[in-house]
């Protein structure tokens, strides 16, 4: 599963310049050896630790010369340990990140740039999304993103037509106040208050969530109040309201496998678990209000600006992100999604079901909302426009002066 992380004790920028001047740079090339090299992730763990030894094991296999040391943490300890390798000059050559902390590694100058490696192999968006002023910092390992899952035996019962593509924001509420039978606990939709969700709204209805070069807030805007009032009117209407359990762990996931949801906004990595439910489910495209534009989630891979073993770092990171091990373990496992364009090698993971339109996960790639990522201040701003959205949900403010106060917040953040 793709999470956000938090920035949690030294700040990043702090602790650069003591990684750097921890070890010095190199590069011994993958061609000559013995050669060891290390790498930290937290995407492996809590199941996936042997599909990544399937990966190395493979590297290592056509590179007799290189060995692979792999560290794997849990998502909760990795990021606080990370920092904590970078001041004291023992980060790994290669390590995990997330698209959104990549900018704040980044400008810090911990990221050594990824060199020689064809990065047309990869999705555009999300290679783009690793790359700074045309300079490739990181690759994507993997990505998961937002789609519309949907209840089909409660639109049957309701007699209404499934989601489709061309769905808006409009078609969405029409089938969700159908769907709804409080009485009942029946819920027509359900999606979070939240700021993952509200960035992407304000794409949906047309508008930005900051400028173009980040130095300021774009929210509070016409499509800024739109998109709030799309989320914010749904509660106690359509979906539950936080006093009725929205919001708590696992409230919407229980709610929608107990055939209590018409309608749930959330990741594709919810289709495991929603296997062996007892009704029939499938998926569809988010709907859009003047576009659309899908939450993407990333995770990738970087190579330590310290490492003395650039070149055979390159190698396994390039490897570990877009060799055909990769994609075959990824897609045997159901280990998210490995990242390459090639939609030839996923035909696989398109004819596995439940969900039977698995290719609206690939259409909604068409139209992304990246998330905005500012760097150190990124885990306050997301935590700031929750906590307003929030207040407008509760009714204690207005969408109006709720998105004004977040942006009074928020803009001291973007330097």
């Amino acid at each position: 599963m793709a999470h956000t992380a938090r920035l949690v004790g030294v700040g990043i920028v702090a602790v650069a310049g003591l990684a750097l001047a921890g070890c010095a740079g190199g590069g011994t090339p993958a061609g000559d050896g013995p050669v060891t090299i290390t790498y930290t992730n937290f995407t492996s763990n809590g199941g996936n630790e042997e599909n990544l030894q399937k990966i190395v094991d493979a590297f290592e296999a056509e590179n007799d010369n290189v060995t692979v040391e792999v560290t794997t943490l849990p998502y909760a300890d990795y990021f606080t340990a990370l920092q904590t390798d970078l001041a004291g000059g023992t980060v790994s050559d290669v390590f995990d990140i997330e698209f959104a902390n990549y900018a704040a590694y980044q400008q810090s100058g911990v990221l050594a740039p990824i060199e020689g490696v064809d990065t047309s192999v990869y999705q555009s968006t999300l290679a783009d999304a690793y790359a700074t002023d045309g300079t490739q910092y990181a690759l994507p390992s993997s990505f998961s993103n937002v789609v519309l899952f949907y209840n089909a035996d409660l639109f049957d019962a309701a007699g209404i037509e499934y989601p489709t593509s061309e769905w808006t924001w409009e078609d969405e509420q029409a089938a969700a106040e159908k769907l709804t039978d409080a009485a009942a606990g029946v819920w027509g939709d359900y999606q979070p208050i939240s700021y993952n969700e509200f960035y992407k709204t304000v794409a949906q209805a047309g508008g930005e969530f900051l400028s173009a070069d980040g130095s300021s807030v774009e929210f509070n805007s016409p499509e800024g109040v739109a998109a709030a009032q799309w989320l914010i009117g749904k509660s106690g209407t359509t979906m539950p309201t936080a006093e009725q359990g929205a919001g708590t762990p696992d409230f919407d996931s229980t709610l929608f496998t107990d055939g209590k949801l018409g309608m749930w906004h959330t990741g594709i990595w919810m289709f495991g678990t929603l296997a062996d439910t007892a009704f029939t489910w499938d998926v569809a495209v988010e709907p859009g209000d003047t576009q659309h534009a899908s939450a993407l989630f990333s995770n990738g891979v970087a190579i330590s600006a310290g490492s003395k073993n650039v070149e055979a770092a390159t190698a396994f990171a390039e490897f570990l992100t877009s060799s055909q091990t990769t994609v075959d373990v990824r897609l045997d496992a159901g280990w998210e999604l490995p990242p390459i364009a090639d939609q030839a090698a996923l035909a696989p993971y398109l004819e596995k079901a439940p969900p039977t339109n698995r290719q609206a996960v690939f259409d909604s790639l068409d139209e992304v909302a990246l998330a905005p990522s500012i760097g150190e201040g990124q885990a306050e701003m997301q935590d700031i426009v929750t906590e307003e959205l929030t207040e407008a949900a509760a009714g204690r403010k207005t969408v109006e002066q709720a998105l004004a106060d977040a942006e009074e917040r928020v803009t001291p953040l973007l330097g």
